[in-house]
């Protein structure tokens, strides 16, 4: 029952700036044959679980992006808009218990997405794999990946793609 994070990060390993803007993603060159695997790596997972943060941003594209479930890890949203009723469902607690309910349910794979997410999923050590693709842009400051972990993990190098020669992505699994 794995859990993986899939994610974008600039040289320095931020996600985001300080104020969340993710408009440096938005200038990568997008070529229309390619995802660079997204749809891949998509149609190997169950249900995605988000930040709130995460969730409100996305909600900023317009159309609803996900096919799979979408479960929004948050201790203060209320409610879904009415016409993500059937995709989206808000869900609270630990790594743990949302893990273990998600598979009670069975959704197995789960893609973890997030800043504060991955950093709270990574530290109770629920992380199963790693997909980064860095961005050639160095920001300076920003809203970093990874943040403290109670102990040290470890992880094997499964391969690594250069993408329309600007992205690299690679792809990493958790070594017990």
């Amino acid at each position: 029952m794995p859990n993986y994070i899939y994610i974008a990060t600039s040289l320095d390993g931020f996600i985001a700036r300080k104020d969340r803007s993710i408009d440096w993603l938005l200038e990568i060159p997008n070529p229309e044959t390619s995802d660079f695997g997204f749809s891949d790596f998509i149609s190997t997972i169950d249900a995605i679980v988000m930040g709130r943060k995460t969730y409100e941003s996305v909600l900023t594209f317009g159309a609803w992006p996900y096919n799979k479930p979408v479960f929004v890890l948050s201790n203060t949203l209320q409610s879904i808009p009415q016409y993500l009723s059937d995709k989206v469902e808000i869900i609270k607690g630990s790594p743990e218990l949302v893990v273990n309910t998600l598979n009670a349910r069975k959704y197995k794979n789960l893609y973890i997405d997030g800043g504060k997410t991955i950093q709270s999923f990574l530290k109770e050590n629920f992380i199963d794999e790693i997909i980064i693709t860095k961005v050639p842009i160095l920001l300076g400051e920003g809203i970093p990946l990874f943040g403290e972990l109670v102990r040290e993990q470890k992880f094997a190098h499964l391969k690594t793609e250069v993408l329309f020669n600007y992205l690299v992505k690679s792809h990493y699994k958790k070594i017990n």
